[in-house]
């Protein structure tokens, strides 16, 4: 994997006061590298994927993969549960709001805005970079894992959120709190 993506994410990390790092919450910090494969035809044997997310005074999560098919665009999220052997393990999406109704489609609840999505188009070589920042802090509630979805992310009504079957899930290690 290639280091400049990740380093590029971190110099989007927002730099506080010394009297604002004084009043923020510890750094909630979690980092997946093991891939499962649910769908070996879009994510083939040898494909690799890492995670990072950082949590303190907004949240940055980064995505970078190997490996996957060549030029094609895929959808991927944060979710609330770990991968498992069923690619349904991983939960709905982590939502900062959560959506009373699931499976949420609801676009006042299912946007980049409250979710963390990470949708790429992979190169001629199958690799591919995303990373989010989006305001708000995990808190109390961390998730557990990032699913590669076959689709980009639709935003309309009804379909709001939805990227299609899950192809594979990386599980979010977070360190003591």
């Amino acid at each position: 994997m290639r280091i400049v993506p990740l380093v590029l994410a971190a110099a989007a990390l927002p730099v506080l006061s010394p009297a604002e790092a004084a009043a923020a919450p510890a750094a909630q910090v979690g980092v997946g590298t093991s891939v499962v494969r649910y769908d070996t035809a879009l994510v083939p044997e040898g494909a690799t994927a890492r995670a990072f997310t950082a949590s303190a005074a907004g949240t940055l999560t980064a995505l970078s993969v190997r490996g996957l098919l060549p030029a094609r665009e895929y959808g991927a999220h944060v979710h609330t549960k770990p991968c498992g052997p069923s690619p349904s393990d991983s939960g709905p999406h982590y939502q900062h709001v959560p959506d009373p109704v699931q499976p949420s489609t609801d676009p006042a609840y299912a946007n980049p805005r409250n979710e963390i999505w990470l949708d790429f188009t992979t190169t001629a070589n199958g690799s591919g970079f995303a990373v989010s920042h989006v305001d708000w802090t995990y808190g109390d509630r961390l998730p557990a894992s990032v699913v590669i979805h076959e689709t980009h992310t639709h935003t309309g009504p009804g379909h709001a959120g939805t990227a299609g079957g899950r192809l594979a899930c990386l599980n979010l290690e977070f360190g003591p709190r």
